[in-house]
Parts: structure tokens; sequence; C-alpha cells
């Protein structure tokens, strides 16, 4: 796309800003739906991995947890840090209360000594069990006030009971919480404790607890402990079975979403259960398509409190059901997707607690084994380029074909043509800067073949034209030097093009300067969606542009200066079709060492004068630095910005505005209609 700085026109909540850059040691991020777990991957003792972080150790949280807040984009644990592997006591100790992220494999029944000793685990943690094997018996895991990005994920946590029924002289939780944030706890078997099973108390915030089994317990699971109305909680697809009390009992939760999870009171048995969700206090609380079967008192609130209930179940339950007031739109927060009421008691007696494979349930069952081809500078590979691997894949392929690059970089133009579709490429270093794929061809640059100049297009170093690609933890970049090149008429050099649907780009880093990354379509007519999550998106000129239908999710955009030392651009230049959706921009971060007030959040490209096509920006729930201008939008090409489809919702940071005839503001209303799943439709993507 051309620069119109530099030549004539031509027609063409709460989220917490980051430091500029790229952190060092940054790995992939991503729940995977089905991937093998702690099989080579795992190390034998409690020593540093060396091999990549495996998807289930960079994994990130759905629900509140994956909110953007206090200073903490979402909940991705220790995936910052190394792989150890524990079958002590002491090791597991020694690197849970460490000060640096680590991701804690356990592999072993680990005793607690004494009973009833709780680690205090510290911030940037994901303890993991290692397929089914990892026991913690007898104790369990605090986490203090500021203890913030921990997942607990595939642990059984038993046996710390001490023979008292409603025991109040020891308090032996499975987990608990006082003041932590960001936390996510995931396929668990908790079970048979002295006191709760699961308490997330005094203020703990943006949590999510999905997946799990509460059984044998007097108290399954208490939040609140606070006079202050601040917690904001998911609970979805847990199976509470053979519990009395706290199922859970949610007092002064701002926000509570329970949904999808089993209460079950087995018949015939000495545990009765007293009452099933309770909302107390201030708590507002929506229950979603929960299965209750023979549970006495159901659904119970104080007069304070509001429970709004959808789409429940009831069988053989009975005493109180309540429901009444006001409480809240979960999707203003996150997305979801509700299971069918009727599937969930079967879903989760197959899919909550340990796994062998994380993510493998009921509704996510194993895909067909996919072909590994893998690629390595050194030799040490099948090929020693990427282009080779994607060559040796058949066409039309009908299932996924995975190309490893280990760490190196690959300086080659690579294209995944549109008759090999199913290819996922995925960088094996514990960090996607490891793995870089560069080029520095420009628009305006003359191929050596002497058949004209690449075009914007043709510049692009990896060009995706196969629909169900995926990118993953790895570097795509443009190192056209645009100081050495100011002969060169064209300056446009795309590191990125897709010109397909159902792209995924999860974890990666793109980075150019102009026209970094170009989402088209195969055609005009057809659809072109891709979903970029958790990645960085660097350039300084109309450097996230095109025709397609593309989401930015918990996104770095970092702005950077032009060639000459300058500050100033544009972010977004959508070329957007008419009745198709645009560019969405979403509970990402916009930052960059450039000068406050020099860039706009983008601006209408019409390609050639098109009069038929209609661009579309939405950027919302993201956090924006003091170089977005004040008036953030930009005509292009003699067109109005005005005329086409740009708006903001609920941005903040010091580059964010108040509505105005200047800075359109979606309305809470309009807003429900401009959400990822607005844009995807029948598409949800499953890094695979």
């Amino acid at each position: 796309m051309t620069d119109t700085r530099s030549r004539g026109p031509r027609h063409r909540r709460r989220k917490t800003a980051l430091v500029a850059g790229i952190p060092l040691a940054l790995t992939s991020a991503g729940v995977l739906a089905y991937s093998p777990l702690f099989g080579d991957d795992a190390q034998s003792s409690a020593s540093a991995a060396t091999s990549a972080a495996p998807a289930w150790a960079t994994a990130a949280a759905d629900g509140f947890a994956s909110v953007n807040a206090l200073g903490q984009n979402g909940t991705y644990g220790g995936r910052d840090g190394q792989i150890v592997t524990v079958k002590t006591l002491a090791d597991l100790e020694k690197y849970a209360t460490a000060a640096e992220p680590y991701v804690i494999v356990v592999a072993a029944t680990i005793k607690m000594n004494p009973v009833g000793k709780e680690i205090k685990v510290q911030s940037n943690k994901t303890i993991v069990g290692s397929g089914t094997s990892g026991h913690i018996v007898g104790g369990g895991f605090f986490l203090g006030a500021g203890v913030h990005n921990v997942i607990i994920r595939n642990l059984t946590i038993r046996d710390a009971y001490q023979g008292i029924w409603n025991d109040k002289d020891h308090d032996f939780d499975a987990i608990q919480m006082d003041g932590a944030h960001h936390v996510w706890i995931d396929h668990n078997d908790l079970r048979h404790m002295a006191d709760g099973l699961i308490d997330v108390r005094k203020d703990s915030t943006y949590v999510t607890v999905s997946w799990n089994k509460l059984s044998q317990d007097n108290k399954a699971f208490g939040i609140g402990w606070t006079e202050n109305v601040v917690t904001d909680i998911t609970v979805h697809h847990n199976w509470i079975r053979e519990t009395e009390q706290r199922n859970p009992s949610t007092d002064n939760a701002a926000h509570a979403h329970l949904y999808n999870n089993f209460l079950e009171d087995v018949a015939g048995t000495d545990i009765k259960s007293s009452y099933g969700n309770y909302s107390r206090g201030a708590t507002k609380m929506v229950l979603e398509n929960s299965y209750f079967q023979g549970v006495n008192n159901p659904v119970i609130k104080d007069s304070t409190a509001t429970i709004v209930q959808r789409g429940n179940t009831f069988v053989g339950t009975s005493g109180r059901n309540e429901s009444g007031g006001t409480a809240f739109d979960p999707k203003t927060y996150y997305g979801y997707t509700l299971d069918k009421t009727a599937d969930v008691p079967a879903l989760l007696k197959s899919g909550a607690g340990p796994r062998g494979s994380i993510g493998t349930t009921a509704a996510t069952t194993k895909a067909a084994a996919a072909t590994t081809l893998t690629v390595a500078k050194d030799g040490s590979g099948q090929y020693s380029t990427v282009q080779a691997a994607i060559n040796a894949v058949p066409a039309n392929n009908p299932s996924r074909v995975v190309i490893q690059v280990k760490p190196g970089t690959y300086r080659e133009a690579v294209t995944v043509p549109a008759n090999k579709p199913h290819v996922t490429i995925v960088g094996t270093g514990a960090s996607r800067k490891d793995t870089l794929i560069v080029e520095g061809h420009a628009a305006g640059m003359p191929k050596p073949d002497g058949s004209g100049g690449y075009g914007t297009p043709g510049s692009a170093t990896v060009s995706i034209k196969a629909d169900d690609t995926q990118l993953r933890n790895l570097s795509v970049s443009n190192d056209f030097d645009e100081a050495a090149n100011q002969a060169v008429a064209g300056h446009q050099a795309v590191a990125l093009l897709t010109a397909a649907d159902k792209v995924f780009l999860d974890s990666i880093i793109v980075s150019g300067d102009q026209d970094t990354l170009e989402m088209e379509t195969a055609a005009k007519g057809t659809l072109g969606r891709v979903y970029v999550k958790n990645s960085y998106v660097i350039g300084n000129v109309d450097f996230i542009f095109g025709r397609g239908t593309a989401v930015l999710d918990r996104s770095i955009i970092t702005l950077k200066k032009r060639w000459d030392g300058s500050s100033g651009g544009y972010i977004t230049a959508p070329s957007t079709e008419a009745n198709r959706k645009g560019i969405l921009i979403t509970r990402s971060t916009v930052n960059g060492d450039v000068s406050n007030a020099s860039f706009s959040l983008g601006r209408n490209w019409h390609p050639g004068g098109d009069t038929a096509v209609d661009p579309q920006t939405t950027v919302r729930e993201t956090s924006l630095s003091a170089a977005i201008r004040p008036n953030p939008w930009s005509d292009m090409g003699g067109f109005s910005w005005k005329d086409d489809r740009f708006a903001e919702y609920k941005n903040t940071g010091a580059g964010s505005g108040s509505a105005s005839s200047e800075r359109p503001q979606l309305t809470d209303s309009q807003a429900t209609g401009q959400e990822i799943a607005d844009w995807l439709g029948d598409w949800t993507p499953t890094a695979s």
C-alpha cells in the first residue's frame, strides 16, 4: 500500500499498558484441543527442560482469568520460564516458591509434611500433573496477597481429612487464595480434605475454575470472606458431587459466571447436600446451562444478591430454587460457548479431572494423528528450509500436516499454496523469537528474473494461500532497508500475507515497517477470516491492512519510527468489501517508542478508487498509548473515513478519548454485534 504522506493522493474493559518492545523470553500461548501430554517432552528430574515448550506448558486461561487488568494481561502461568519436573516435596516447594517463572511438572505422588502443609506459591507459575500421575497428598497450595498469574492443572489433590466432618480446627484446603489475582484452576481432582477444596478469599479476583472434579468433602468451594465487592470469577464445566455445602457459596462477588457445571447428590450415601449454588451478600451471579441432580435447595440467594438463571436443568431436586434481580452480560468481558445442558453430565463424567492429554474431553476428542515434518538449518531435520518441507506436503492433503521448525534464522520467501490446506508451521524454540523466517523484498524492487517488480503482495516473506493454515511460536519479518534503498520507488514490504480462510496466527511476532501484515481473501466475494492471538505486530505505515475479516485478540501492536527517525503513521488500512466484517482489534495493547499524538488508528483504503468497498476497523477494550492522535481516524485517497465504518468501544490509556464527531464510540447495544464471534462466525480457531 502506498504511503500517501510521501506521494500524492491515490484511491486506494480494563486493559493494562505494557512496556514497548518484546519480552526476551516470551513463549507461545494458546490452548490446544489435543496435545500429547508429558511423553518425551517431560524431563525425568528437577532439571530445566532444553526441548521446545509443549502446548500444555504454554496454555492460557479462559473466562475472567483471561481478562487484562491489574497490570496482568490474561493468565498464562510460567510459560516464560523453564520447564522442570519434580517428584519430591523439596523440589516442588523450591520451584513453586521461587521468584522466577516456572512450568512445574508433578510426575509422582508427593506427600505433604506435616499434614496440612500448604505450599506458598509465588507469581508466574504453572503447576501441572504429568498425565494422571501427579498427586498431592495431605496438603495443598496457598496463594497470598498480590500473587498473580498462576495455573494449577491436571493434579489430584487429596486426603488431608482429619476425621472430623465439619472440621473447624484444621484449615487444610486443596487450594486457597487470599488476595490473589489471575488464577486458573483446571482439570484437577480435588477430594477428601479437612476443610474446603477451593477457597477464593479476601478480594481474590480474575479467577477461572474449569473442568475439575470436586467430591467427598463437607465444603466444596467458597468465594468471599470480604466486605468488598470486587471478585470476578468464572466457574464452568466442573463436576461437583457428594459434597454438603459451598457448591459454591459466592459472597460479595462483583461478577460470578457459572455455566455448564454438574452438581450431583447421589442417592443412598451418607453425604447429603444442604444447598447447591448460593449467591450471597452483594453478589451478581449469572447461572447458565448447568445440570442439578438430586440436590437439596439447588439454587439459593440472599435478599441482597442477584441470580439470573438461563437454561438450567433440575432432576430430582427439592427445596429452594431461586432467581431474581439483574446481573451482567459475561460477553462484555470475554467470549465463551455454552454446551447443551442435556449433554453436561456425560460430558463431565468423561472429561472433568486430570487427563492423560490436557484438553482432550468428550467435547474435544482426539483428531487423527498429524503427519509431522521437521526443518533444521543445521541439517539435523528432514529439510533445511521451510519451503522444502511445504513442497513435500501432498497436494490436496486431507488432514493436518505439522511442520516443526527448529530454532534458527531462515532467510527465504515462503509460500503455502492454495492446494495445500491444513498445514501448521510451528517453531520449536522456547521463545517465539528463537525461530525467524525473514526476507527483505519490497514492492518496487525488481525480481531477479527480470519479470518486473515484486509488487506489494509479492514482497511478502511468508504468503499463506491455503485454508486452515496455522503459524505458531515463531517470528516472521521483512527487513527491507528503506534508508539504504531510497532509489526504490515502492517501499511497501510485507512480512506476512494471508489470502485464505480460517488462518490462525498464534503467539507469533510479525515485524516490518510499511504494510507489515496484509490480510486479503483468495478472490473478491470470498471469505478470508484470520484470527491473530497473543501475538506482536510491529510497523509504522498501514501495517495491518487488506480486505480480509481479521481479529487481533490479546495482542501487542508496537508502533515503530520511520526510516528517517521521524514518528508518524497509520495502524490499519482496511479495504473491506461491503457486507463483510473488516478489522477488529480487541483486548489488546497499542504502544511503542514514538512521539505522542503521531499515529492514527487507521484510514480507509479504496483500492483504485473503488467506491463499492466499505472499509471497517473497530478497536475495543484496548489500551492505547499517548502515541494515538486525539482524532484517531484519517482520510485516504480522497475518501472520507466518516463515510466508512470506524469506531471504538471502551478503550483505555493515555491515547483513548471520549465520544465525539471525530471519535465515534459504539453503544453497549452496538458493541454486542461487534464481538469476536460476529467476525469468525461458525469457525472456532483451535491450535492443532
